[in-house]
């Protein structure tokens, strides 16, 4: 799972695709979620920075 990191929030997705333009986000089943330009995509996370997937340490990533 990913998180489109944006000025106005974030964006919980499955998997994206970049395009030329920006990024397109994607849910469960591939369905479409939306449509992000890179001018308004802060970052592109993976899930595993905010559940601690990596178990090593705890950092704060804001």
């Amino acid at each position: 799972m990913y998180r489109a990191i944006l000025p106005e929030g974030q964006i919980e997705c499955e998997r994206y695709d970049r395009t030329e333009n920006g990024v397109e986000l994607y849910g469960d089943e591939d369905a479409f979620i939306a449509f992000v330009p890179y001018d308004n995509l802060h970052a592109l996370a993976d899930e595993a920075l905010y559940t601690g997937g990596s178990g090593e340490d705890e950092r704060s990533i804001m």
